[in-house]
């Protein structure tokens, strides 16, 4: 079976779920469920859904930590009740939902990232028992309503895109009651993640996407291949995405949309709900951005990227006075001639050396470039001018 291996590495013999996998099942969606009180609202959405050619399994992993509150681990027990009743009176049977009585998770990982993991490696193990290596998982929160063509649209996508190891989903945040402030807050967020993901392609990075934990689908054989979810307690999605598409196409899917919850939460340091959390409280302006020179600098360097390839390092800092004085002094700052000296060694052509680039100066070395020169060369800047000046 194409996951064994991975399963015996993470120990993940013993199931979940006892329930037989249909030999026709397809996708399984994954939703991560902690002290959530619209966890039915979104499995109602999936029940409106029209239905693929597949079979779909929902898993709803519901989760606390060990040390969590008496409050907390009650919700969630009365969550579990919540669910199995919806079951019983409104499922259609056409999709199985899978839903764990809530698992205590250990303390110094319990978040996001382990409870997603969780729930996606047991879409993995049971995609294992019928041997679907081509299966979808689809990871989901519970507090995120989807258009009706959802499932339809992913199970087409992949059809249609065989070669993709994964795909992100448009989203809209969720905008009916909310107050002036939050719904302020959630249009400049969501307008500061477009600025970012066409700001990261205007460099010429060839992975910049949409990283939304409720909005991605991947394919069992890339997850694990790809080394599983990681258990980081928040940006699990960020760093997911960005590894995975070191493996190979993550494509987009813009012909349904999930629909996040724009609320303020605590549950993780950053994102969504820690951003409008902290708007909110006034302690985040999220009118202000990037500037957007910043990129214009990267972008430059990035162009003179194959004249990288089998350099010295008496020639690589004489290159390094062509470059705009942000990149220059964050290269050196970050040691990356050493990084690239490793990175020339096991090249052996420029068309390789040229593929593995990205994986060395990747998202997460651009997020440090970026921090670094707003401290030092750049200020944050008015996010619709940045926009402006992008677009211009």
């Amino acid at each position: 079976m194409f996951a064994d291996k991975y399963i015996q590495k993470n120990k993940l013999e013993k199931a979940l779920f006892l329930e037989p996998v249909s030999s026709d099942t397809g996708i399984i969606v994954v939703i991560p469920c902690l002290n959530e009180p619209e966890v039915v609202k979104t499995l109602d959405s999936l029940e409106q859904c029209y239905l693929p050619q597949c079979q779909v399994e929902v898993i709803v992993l519901i989760n606390h930590s060990e040390k969590a509150s008496d409050s907390i681990k009650k919700f969630n027990t009365d969550t579990y009740g919540e669910i199995m009743a919806w079951i019983k009176n409104s499922g259609n049977n056409e999709i199985r939902y899978l839903v764990s009585k809530p698992l205590e998770l250990q303390a110094k990982w319990a978040g996001a990232g382990l409870a997603r993991k969780k729930g996606m490696d047991e879409a993995v193990f049971r995609f294992n028992l019928i041997n679907k290596a081509d299966g979808i998982i689809v990871s989901l929160d519970a507090d995120t309503v989807v258009d009706k063509n959802y499932l339809t649209e992913i199970e087409k996508h992949f059809q249609s895109n065989p070669v993709q190891v994964g795909a992100t989903i448009s989203f809209q945040h969720q905008l009916e009651g909310l107050n002036e402030k939050n719904r302020e807050g959630i249009l400049l967020y969501e307008k500061y993640l477009k600025y970012y993901k066409e700001a990261l392609s205007f460099t010429g990075y060839p992975f910049a996407m949409y990283t939304i934990g409720s909005a991605f689908a991947v394919l069992a054989d890339a997850y694990v291949k790809r080394g599983g979810m990681t258990r980081r307690k928040a940006g699990e999605d960020f760093y997911f995405l960005q590894n995975l598409a070191q493996q190979g196409k993550v494509g987009e899917i813009n012909s349904t949309r999930v629909f996040p919850s724009a609320r303020p939460s605590d549950r993780v340091v950053f994102g969504t709900g820690a951003s409008i959390k902290k708007w909110l409280a006034g302690t985040e302006d999220l009118s202000i951005t990037y500037n957007f020179q910043a990129f214009v600098d990267l972008k430059e360097f990035f162009q003179l990227k194959e004249k990288l390839y089998k350099i010295t390092e008496q020639e690589y800092f004489l290159l390094l006075k062509e470059l705009p004085g942000s990149v220059a002094a964050f290269v050196k700052d970050d040691d990356f001639y050493k990084k690239l000296d490793d990175l020339n060694r096991n090249c052996s052509s420029l068309m390789v050396f040229s593929r593995r680039f990205f994986q060395v100066f990747n998202a997460f070395v651009i997020l440090k470039y970026l921090n670094f020169t707003h401290k030092k060369f750049y200020q944050k800047s008015d996010l619709m001018l940045q926009i402006q000046k992008m677009e211009n």
